[in-house]
């Protein structure tokens, strides 16, 4: 991508992270104060990433779709048109928890398409890579406590169907209990994920260059927030809770064990480089 191209995207995906920290505070807080604010620089961002769109193609004289990069870039776009206009029409707030976090990661992705020099120093380098790796252990253990909360449920929920529920039962916390438990360490599991997300991208992109999105350890931690990101959505915006937010809350577990399995000898093998 040109370099007036990258500048412009960049400015985009920063005011793009009004939203993702709107999303953030909605999920932990459970409150929408921000996000007037949040819309206002969502469309903004919206004008400079048309802008990042329009330069790359004056540039390069064709339509920006011809790498991974550029198309991820017009993906992004379009989901953010798509956004605005179901706003105007349906007024449908809700989805900014979807959308925007989502846009954003997408638009961060985007401008990681040119090559940067290396790490200024080693120290950098590894305490980068550490801060990723402890946001992704709290990330996991929040997310374990949400699976570990999530089957206390479905048990739970089981033996209150039985006419003669086991003795177990009555050691079980409430369900009501146990779902304020799966929202909350939900919420925190998917803030500490995002960032870890972020930050690990970043690493990645500096110490591989434009090679590493093409490994597959990095489209499965994608793949794996997207699908956290999906549950997330439910929960908030489709009033998932009980027994679907239970199975799909372990399903994620069960991708993110795949995930810190692929990555777990890589990541042990560059910290020590």
């Amino acid at each position: 991508m040109g370099e007036m191209s990258i500048i412009w995207l960049r400015a985009a995906a920063g005011l793009y992270s009004l939203g993702l920290l709107h999303a953030i505070l909605t999920l932990v807080r459970r409150r929408d104060n921000l996000f007037r604010v949040a819309l206002g620089a969502f469309t903004l961002g919206s004008v400079f990433h048309f802008v990042s769109i329009v330069e790359e193609g004056i540039v390069n004289n064709r339509c920006p779709i011809t790498n991974f990069y550029e198309t991820l870039s017009m993906c992004a776009f379009l989901i953010v048109l798509v956004y605005l206009f179901a706003h105007w029409r349906y007024k449908v707030e809700s989805l900014s928890v979807f959308v925007f976090p989502m846009v954003f990661v997408m638009a961060l992705v985007a401008t990681l398409g040119n090559p940067v020099s290396a790490w200024t120093s080693p120290v950098v380098r590894n305490v980068w890579l550490t801060v990723h790796i402890v946001l992704v252990l709290l990330g996991y253990a929040a997310l374990l406590l949400t699976a570990g909360a999530s089957v206390l449920y479905l048990i739970q929920e089981r033996e209150l169907k039985t006419k003669k529920p086991r003795n177990f039962y009555y050691r079980l916390p409430p369900l009501g209990t146990l779902d304020d438990l799966i929202s909350k360490s939900m919420a925190i599991g998917f803030v500490l994920i995002t960032l870890a997300v972020i930050a690990g991208s970043t690493w990645a992109f500096i110490e591989l260059k434009t090679r590493w999105i093409s490994q597959p350890k990095i489209a499965i931690s994608f793949f794996t927030w997207g699908i956290y990101l999906a549950l997330v959505c439910l929960r908030t915006t489709a009033g998932w809770r009980g027994r679907k937010a239970a199975l799909m809350t372990v399903a994620v577990l069960g991708f993110s064990a795949l995930t810190w399995a692929a990555h777990a000898r890589l990541g042990a093998v560059l910290f020590h480089q």
